[in-house]
């Protein structure tokens, strides 16, 4: 059991017999999750590897700091020139009339999301995860696919299912990032109830992931799940969730060092620049807590690993103390694949926020169209989505773990779901 102080516990600071969550408003979170995503996702984007330490051959100059926030972006270690999204470093938004694209932080959770409905299941296969990838990842042109999730993409190809498309033996890329990307909305579908998350997450997680990446994306997914034991959000409940979220790193590895290590230095009171650049001197330069990618002579010197970005969402996560715009701001300065924990936290938070949180920190004119198409295909209306539309297939989805995982009650006449709790 994941212990976690709860907005729903008694007043004797124990856990009731059951908790009751409005459907409706559930919806309205999911819709804060996709949209709060989608803004820290791209603004994510203008910095993407634009500063990964000067380790190896690739040399990217000193890291960013805050008096970097709004001042013009230097180009990643693909590019020689600024981010084609934006020649500043600031928020990417999309107002009414205007489409998010797809990208890989959101894409395959939504083949997920799709998978979950279509099947009418809470959990997946590795025939279905399979056949899902290979209908709607495009196989011969640009696919969005990178390093581990790439490769699981083409060991399904010759007919592999998951999990021994992350397979050591078969998949080398297993400790990067791509799991974290795809599974923390399983997370949303399991509200208040982690251990039913992780049962529906588990393949999904070793689509791509083993190991020492496998928990980190565990972490993600239980911090997800816990989210819906609040209304709103604050540093101290981000906190809490954390705290609990840890329970599944496992003692002695470094996702549970790194975790440590980064926590006591928030807690210490330093800035989150100095934090930031202690995690790259410890972990890149030092490779201390076993922490080996630099040895390993990876490209980027694995500037997509799980382990380094891992480190770098904790200091937005723990810094940012449940402020959207000021987490994805940290998120976005601090480094390496800053997409990726940008996007995280922002759909984490948006969710807890709901549609109208985000639209209050960003403006009530935002689109709600996206486009899975820009990366994904084979999907119904070429690809044209809304924000209302996937939230409701999330809330059916929970309509369904509710009553065949955790032996709830879906009550329609009140819009409610009765969960049990132990």
């Amino acid at each position: 059991m994941f212990l976690v102080l709860s907005s729903c516990q008694s007043t004797k600071n124990q856990e009731p017999e059951s908790i009751t969550i409005s459907r409706s408003q559930y919806k309205d979170q999911l819709y804060g999750f996709w949209l709060g995503q989608c803004i820290a996702n791209w603004t994510g984007l203008v910095t993407e590897m634009d500063k990964i330490g000067n380790i190896g051959e690739v040399k990217t100059g000193p890291f960013y700091t805050r008096e970097d926030w709004g001042k013009p972006d230097f180009p990643n270690i693909w590019s020689d020139s600024a981010s084609d999204l934006s020649p500043t470093i600031d928020f990417v938004l999309r107002r009414q009339g205007e489409v998010w694209g797809a990208d890989d932080d959101t894409d395959i959770e939504y083949i997920y999301q799709h998978l979950l409905y279509t099947h009418q299941t809470t959990q997946l296969t590795g025939e279905q995860i399979r056949d899902g990838w290979l209908k709607h990842i495009k196989a011969e042109e640009e696919n969005y696919l990178w390093v581990s999730n790439q490769k699981a993409f083409d060991l399904m190809q010759t007919g592999l299912t998951p999990p021994a498309t992350s397979d050591p033996a078969n998949n080398e890329h297993y400790d990067m990032i791509d799991a974290q990307l795809t599974t923390e909305i399983f997370g949303l579908f399991s509200p208040t109830q982690p251990e039913v998350a992780l049962k529906m997450a588990h393949l999904p997680i070793r689509t791509s992931a083993q190991k020492n990446a496998a928990q980190i994306a565990e972490f993600y997914v239980v911090m997800h799940s816990l989210a819906s034991t609040y209304t709103g959000t604050t540093g101290e409940q981000l906190m809490l969730m954390a705290e609990a979220a840890k329970q599944v790193l496992k003692p002695a590895t470094y996702p549970i060092k790194m975790y440590d290590y980064v926590k006591a230095k928030y807690d210490s009171g330093i800035p989150w620049e100095q934090t930031r650049d202690s995690v790259y001197i410890r972990y890149q330069v030092e490779q201390q807590d076993g922490y080996d990618i630099t040895g390993q002579n990876l490209y980027c010197n694995g500037c997509f690993a799980a382990g380094i970005n891992f480190a770098a969402s904790l200091i937005s996560l723990f810094y940012g103390e449940g402020d959207l715009k000021e987490t994805i701001k940290i998120g976005t300065l601090t480094g390496w694949d800053s997409d990726n924990p940008t996007a995280t936290w922002g759909g984490l938070i948006g969710f807890m926020i709901g549609k109208e949180g985000v639209e209050k920190a960003f403006g009530d004119d935002l689109s709600n169209q996206f486009n899975i198409h820009r990366t994904r295909q084979n999907f119904p209306n070429e690809g044209i989505d809304t924000f209302e539309a996937m939230a409701q297939k999330g809330i059916e989805i929970v309509d369904r773990v509710v009553k065949e995982e955790m032996a709830g009650e879906l009550d329609l006449d009140n819009d409610q779901w009765i969960i049990p709790q132990e």
